[in-house]
């Protein structure tokens, strides 16, 4: 019969994080301050007015934390890392897997945020709760994170798209303290 011991894992340091995000799959990743990361009310207005997975899922507005409640969370973290992605699907198992990552290395607090809706399931069983709570992660966007000065502030690329061919640039965002 095994033994269970309760031997502690090797801490992870955000050096490694980041090679992990890259190694994942991300383009690149940076740590940021939290303080760079910036909030505003009128970002969930873009998802309500403008996006077709607004109350679509558990993770979008108007289920998701609203700007108010996101800045407090992000005053109790002083570091995040933003990895930068060129597809929308990498984002969110990318993050996940970062997330259990920097838990099982030591960031008790780690929390990741993905990008755009929910695309775990078919359709989101609101009453029952997530099927996928492992891999269900938020939108910065639907918490009111302004993804495009928070980026711009971390020198990543991002433009308005103008058309389907456009490149775009994905974001994820791990809070770690």
């Amino acid at each position: 019969m095994a033994r269970i011991t309760n031997k502690p894992r090797q801490r992870c340091t955000l050096a490694s994080l980041r090679k992990e995000a890259v190694s994942l799959g991300a383009l690149d990743a940076k740590v940021i301050l939290t303080r760079k990361v910036f909030t505003a009310a009128w970002v969930r207005w873009k998802c309500r007015f403008g996006c077709d997975g607004y109350g679509s899922s558990l993770l979008c507005p108007p289920q998701s934390p609203v700007p108010e409640e996101t800045r407090r969370v992000l005053g109790e973290y002083k570091r995040a890392i933003l990895i930068h992605c060129d597809s929308y699907t990498d984002v969110r198992p990318l993050i996940a897997r970062l997330e259990r990552a920097a838990f099982l290395g030591g960031f008790y607090k780690a929390f990741g945020f993905a990008c755009g809706p929910c695309q775990l399931c078919p359709t989101c069983a609101f009453e029952k709760g997530c099927r996928h709570p492992e891999q269900a992660r938020p939108a910065m966007e639907a918490c009111g994170i302004d993804v495009f000065r928070t980026a711009r502030a971390a020198g990543f690329p991002i433009e308005v798209v103008t058309s389907r061919s456009c490149k775009q640039n994905y974001y994820g965002l791990l809070l770690v303290e």
